[in-house]
């Protein structure tokens, strides 16, 4: 039986991970807690350490070693009415936690396993959406088995299939560069994109699903960075990056971007809310990822893109957990959407 205070939902965030985006998600975790209007939700916070230890809101460890942990975590899941997983990169945003909702009977606010699973698989999702007509950057797939054959035919990117934040991303412009950046790649990920460098406006859109089930589409956003650097780890968190929201592009293309978001998000099977990222060339859209659990601090793209739209922070996050595929009808009662 969930356990409510008065009408409010319980809703547990878990922050933290085992991943190189263990900061950013402590960041996001944190933000939420404090968005989310404590006359509506009872927030329990729940952090996974690097270590893989859990620990409850006072940031104490939930056990003395990794299963035990878990087994009191599971139990403080067991006792919400929702989870919000704020956890950036593998065991978090793939799909494990949501897994882990599910095996404990707890609704998950974002996207289920399958989804998580796909879109933090670069590889996967080139696939997906070549499949559905949204083209991709042609690349090759590479592991540490055949990394040493690979010939240099000209700038290429390197990045690992399943990591976020572009952690172990690099542009590689001379055939020198190549091995080093496989080896930093293959230190991430056993498993390697080789992509070729697309020129076009890097631009990116979110994609929301609504308690009703429709979508709601963010206005596109633009990165744009110096030129002939690459949108990596640095850039992200240096501040050198600016960001154009809504981008200036015409209409055609924003719809465009619109209804090839969705068709991506769609195919993947995401719930809640995923960024979708493109290139926009003279040639046409190019997709680039899918992010299934963004950043989620009031400063970071996905809010700023829907605060543009007139969705501010807070409203966006009772948006995602009060979809009724996630929250009881009955938590939902003489609620409304602004």
């Amino acid at each position: 039986m969930s356990a409510r205070t008065h009408d409010r939902i319980r809703v547990a965030v878990i922050g933290g991970g085992q991943s190189c985006e263990h900061d950013v998600s402590l960041a996001s975790a944190a933000a939420v807690r404090a968005a989310l209007d404590p006359t509506a939700y009872d927030v329990v916070g729940l952090t996974i350490g690097r270590d893989g230890l859990w620990a409850g809101p006072d940031r104490r460890p939930l056990g003395p070693t990794v299963a035990a942990s878990l087994a009191r975590a599971v139990e403080v899941i067991a006792d919400c009415d929702v989870v919000l997983p704020v956890v950036h990169g593998p065991r978090g945003e793939d799909g494990a936690l949501a897994a882990l909702c599910e095996l404990a009977g707890v609704p998950c606010a974002g996207s289920p396993l399958r989804a998580g699973a796909l879109a933090m698989d670069k590889w996967a999702t080139k696939l997906v959406a070549e499949a559905v007509g949204v083209r991709t950057a042609p690349a090759r797939l590479v592991t540490a088995r055949d990394a040493g054959a690979l010939g240099f035919t000209g700038p290429v990117v390197v990045k690992p299939v399943a990591a976020g934040s572009s952690h172990g991303v690099r542009l590689v412009r001379e055939p020198d560069d190549l091995a080093p950046a496989l080896a930093a790649a293959l230190g991430i990920d056993d498993r390697v994109l080789v992509e070729e460098v697309v020129t076009g406006r890097e631009i990116d859109v979110a994609v929301l699903e609504s308690p009703g089930g429709d979508h709601r589409v963010s206005p596109p956003l633009e990165i744009v960075v110096p030129a002939g650097a690459l949108f990596d780890t640095d850039q992200k968190y240096d501040g050198s990056a600016t960001f154009l929201l809504p981008a200036d592009l015409p209409e055609p293309v924003v719809a465009e971007l619109s209804e090839a978001a969705v068709r991506v998000y769609d195919a993947l099977g995401c719930r809640g809310v995923a960024r979708v990222d493109f290139f926009v060339t003279p040639d046409g859209l190019i997709l680039n990822e899918v992010n299934t659990m963004p950043g989620m601090t009031a400063q970071s793209q996905v809010p700023q893109m829907f605060t543009a739209a007139g969705l501010g922070y807070p409203e966006l996050l009772d948006t995602l957990l009060r979809s009724p595929a996630h929250v009881a009808a009955p938590a939902m009662a003489g609620w409304a959407l602004p």
